[in-house]
């Protein structure tokens, strides 16, 4: 348990650095699971110290969220930032996930339920190992997450980090993580369970794959269609 501290000295500082530096290190091993080998979780690591050193520069513990809370925000921001800036990602990967919202959107619209991955590797005209692989490869060659569709990855279960002093955003965040969170809820059973065992619980894909009984691939998939039907879903918000 970490005990209160007033943030204003710079011994305070310190003392957040050092007895927060387990959470850098837990959550670059979160993300690492669904990362490309080729990214080394000291890199992670190290962009996540720079999160956390902001953190505890503008840490404002008026604000009533805990500097835990606050910091695992922007320590994960700081590796995906960093990982953004060097995206590997190929054209294709971009384009086929961008291919399977649009076939998701279209195929939810015309049928007014959720729509299976044999419905969407159909309309794609595609086998569904094809679709599979597509899945997979979106899944590892890009960070998808939460936070593509414009919020941090604890919009899930947070809402007391999203505080701002502008009424009117703040107001727009608060809708925005309702109809997430409804989304999601609306969400096929497994999928729904898989983000929350990942956001909530942060297991990783091989814990989660354990507890559903199924290859750590898989599981990737299954993250990988839950995020392209709330894509999907929540298209009307990213205009």
């Amino acid at each position: 348990m970490v005990k209160a501290i007033s943030y204003n000295s710079q011994i305070d500082k310190t003392a957040l650095l050092e007895q927060h530096t387990v959470l850098v290190k837990r959550i670059a091993y979160h993300l690492l699971a669904r990362l490309p080998a080729s990214v080394q979780v000291d890199d992670l690591i190290q962009s996540g110290m720079i999160g956390l050193f902001e953190a505890a520069n503008n840490f404002d513990n008026t604000k009533g969220a805990s500097f835990e809370t606050f910091a695992g925000i922007r320590i994960r921001g700081a590796m995906l930032d960093e990982m953004r800036r060097g995206d590997w990602t190929p054209r294709s990967v971009h384009k086929n996930s961008r291919m399977v919202s649009e076939a998701i959107k279209q195929l939810e619209a015309q049928l007014g339920r959720d729509v299976s991955d044999v419905e969407v590797a159909e309309k794609l005209d595609i086998s569904l190992n094809e679709y599979h692989h597509i899945l997979s490869e979106v899944s590892t060659g890009k960070i998808l997450g939460i936070d593509d569709l414009g919020v941090s990855e604890d919009a899930i279960k947070l809402s007391e980090d999203s505080i701002t002093d502008d009424p009117y955003q703040s107001i727009e965040q608060s809708a925005f993580k309702k109809g997430l969170a409804q989304c999601i809820k609306s969400l096929p059973e497994r999928e729904a369970l898989v983000l929350s065992l990942y956001y909530d619980e942060e297991l990783n894909l091989r814990e989660i794959g354990q507890v559903l009984d199924v290859s750590e691939s898989r599981v990737s998939q299954i993250h990988s269609q839950a995020m392209h039907r709330l894509k999907a879903r929540m298209q009307s918000w990213q205009s």
